[in-house]
């Protein structure tokens, strides 16, 4: 399922026109983003949650050379699935 495939269910499942149900999943993608940004961490109860971590800067390789480069330390999304979410798939 992509977004707009996301967008068009929501917008029958909830019996509203496809521009409000993106504006709905637009809305909720930027206040995860900014929450997300913002160092904090976002849950919902039985689907999952988000949070940052940090990668420390570290060592790696070039494939085609193999010779070593230094990778920058970057801050990643994590998202760790409810055990409602869990449940469902099994």
């Amino acid at each position: 399922m992509n977004k707009s495939d996301l967008i068009d269910a929501m917008a029958a499942d909830a019996g509203i026109t496809k521009a409000a149900a993106k504006k709905a999943l637009e809305s909720f993608l930027g206040n995860v983003g900014g929450s997300l940004k913002g160092g904090k961490r976002v849950s919902l109860v039985g689907f999952g949650s988000w949070s940052v971590s940090k990668r420390a800067a570290r060592e790696g390789r070039n494939p085609q050379t193999g010779k070593t480069i230094q990778i920058a330390a970057k801050n990643v999304v994590k998202f760790k699935a409810g055990s409602e979410l869990s449940d469902s798939v099994n």
